[in-house]
């Protein structure tokens, strides 16, 4: 994607009491009204590998698409189960999830989202995690 400009990004995710957070540098580009980022992922694969991850945001869903060692893919629309999957060095499997809210507000390459879902694989409920994304453009110097 041309035009790509620098953002910082801070994710924080919740998964049965336990608390992560990243902050890493991306870069994004708005086309239209779908906003998408760019980032690797700060943790090596399993393998010591590098993980791509896009984030598609516009209308009412947000899409994670993993490229790399991890390869995935989820998408979150209010009150809808949408199907995925996960593939890595070490196991494949199908899942899904079911998100439960869904806010998301986008100001140019600066965005604000935060989510809850169940999570599924194998068609078997596997937790609820919620979500917190903040997007912010890096002035230009």
């Amino acid at each position: 994607m041309s035009n790509m400009r620098p953002v910082q990004i801070r994710l924080h995710s919740r998964y049965e009491g336990e608390d992560v957070l990243q902050e890493m540098k991306g870069e994004a580009v708005l086309k239209g009204s779908v906003l998408y980022v760019r980032y690797e992922e700060p943790q090596a694969g399993p393998e010591g590998g590098i993980t791509r991850t896009t984030l598609k945001l516009g209308g009412q869903s947000l899409k994670i698409i993993r490229h790399g060692e991890v390869e995935s893919e989820q998408t979150f629309e209010m009150n809808r189960k949408l199907p995925g999957f996960y593939r890595s060095p070490y196991m494949s499997f199908t899942l899904s999830t079911h998100t439960h809210k869904l806010d998301l507000s986008i100001q140019g390459l600066s965005a604000r989202a935060a989510w809850s879902y169940d999570f599924y694989s194998f068609e078997e409920e596997a937790g609820h995690f919620e979500i917190s994304l903040h997007i912010q453009e890096e002035p230009i110097s």
